[in-house]
């Protein structure tokens, strides 16, 4: 009986605690650290555009190595973020103009590049052409090395898959 009474009094004292910690993080959704401020661009006026609108949502070379001619749902979308270092948010909630030159060193190292949305949402943000990307041929990082820590407007290919999402964008292919 007390082995039971202890098992009840633990359950209660752990939905009591998670009823606690739910309270406290109600209505903290969106940006971590909104402290780290962008200088470059707002959600209303991004200080730019990164990506071409595609006609079809996966170009040639992605239909063409997708496992039976199908690859996973996706569609055109254009989302406005905050470029980030994806490796550096996650880990400490680092963005802005104060995190942008660790940022550029993190993408020049090859860490994945993010866009954080306003409700702080994340992308990861990579070249769509398959065969390119897959052979060194894509410009993006460069493109996102220049722009780290500002708030553009991305069009690409959306896809989410088992909650993780991804923004493929086309048009930064060496020529």
């Amino acid at each position: 009986m007390a082995k039971f009474t202890s098992t009840i009094l633990s359950v209660f004292a752990l939905l009591a605690l998670a009823l606690n910690m739910s309270a406290q993080n109600k209505g903290k959704g969106g940006i971590l650290q909104p402290q780290m401020t962008v200088e470059k661009g707002t959600y209303k006026q991004p200080f730019g555009k990164m990506g071409e609108k595609p006609a079809q949502a996966w170009s040639a070379t992605t239909m063409g190595a997708s496992v039976d001619g199908k690859p996973n749902a996706g569609g055109v979308k254009t989302i406005t973020g905050e470029l980030i270092d994806f490796s550096c948010y996650l880990e400490i909630g680092k963005h802005g103009e104060k995190h942008r030159d660790c940022a550029q060193k993190c993408y020049r190292a090859g860490q994945p590049i993010g866009l954080l949305t306003e409700a702080g949402e994340l992308y990861m943000l990579m070249e769509e052409e398959h065969d390119p990307r897959r052979d060194g041929q894509g410009t993006f990082r460069d493109a996102a090395i220049e722009h780290a820590g500002h708030i553009m407007e991305v069009t690409g290919t959306a896809a989410t898959v088992r909650g993780f999402n991804a923004l493929y964008v086309q048009g930064y292919t060496k020529k």
